[in-house]
């Protein structure tokens, strides 16, 4: 059997660490004995693989899937998927969820005391060009309480989740917002050891696609791998 060509692993201090004290649940989640590479398998490399008629065309439109406008300040949510040479990466899968703009997700084990939204359900997805191009028009999500330790607060943040060819390659990450001064007090965002690679997670704001009397633009390019790889969560 021919051997397979693998991913690039990420670069060193680029990418969350599995403890990190502070954090709560990586103490109960984290390995215990030193990890094991494992080489990677056809299947994992190329499929099995999703079904691009199954995105509909008003899927990245977070503010019309009910029969009201959401409350809260609208945003729209644009980048690029790129590889670790600025190569677009197109038709990549790309799911998105968020709390509302109370910071309450809609979801049965959030028990924040905050307003649910009948017009927001908070989940999305679309398909990156052919330039590795992606665009949501969203809600601006709100701070959240989640008991990590005293009177914690998560910052504003977005998930997003990116296929790769297989189901196999799937990457999670969070985006976060500029300027938002929760970020030094949050022990998810402090888990990623280098402070560089931690500004990764910040969009930038964005005047090009900011829609006069409806929308502020931001964007947040995600780059795969490699020394500049966006931080991923593990």
């Amino acid at each position: 059997m021919a051997e397979i060509t693998g991913y690039r692993r990420p670069h060193w201090g680029t990418q969350p660490s599995y403890l990190h004290p502070t954090y709560g649940s990586s103490q109960r989640r984290s390995p215990t004995k030193p990890l094991v590479v494992l080489p990677h398998t056809l299947s994992e490399v190329t499929g099995p693989l999703f079904g691009h008629d199954d995105v509909g065309p008003n899927d990245n439109d977070l503010t019309r899937q009910h029969a009201g406008d959401p409350i809260g300040e609208r945003m729209i949510l644009t980048g690029r998927v790129l590889d670790e040479n600025s190569r677009p990466v197109p038709f990549t899968l790309i799911e998105l969820w968020q709390s509302n703009a109370a910071g309450r997700y809609r979801h049965k084990v959030d028990q924040h005391e905050a307003p649910l939204d009948p017009n927001f359900t908070g989940g999305g997805r679309t398909l990156t060009d052919a330039d590795g191009r992606y665009r949501f028009v969203t809600i601006k999500p709100g701070a959240y309480p989640w008991r990590n330790h005293h009177n914690a607060w998560r910052p504003a943040h977005i998930h997003l989740s990116l296929f790769g060819p297989s189901f196999l390659t799937r990457l999670v990450t969070q985006m976060y917002f500029p300027g938002d001064p929760l970020l030094p007090f949050d022990p998810i965002f402090n888990a990623i050891p280098d402070p560089i690679a931690r500004d990764r997670l910040i969009a930038a704001f964005d005047w090009e696609n900011t829609t006069p009397e409806h929308a502020l633009g931001y964007r947040f390019d995600i780059v795969l791998r490699g020394r500049d790889a966006t931080p991923m969560e593990r």
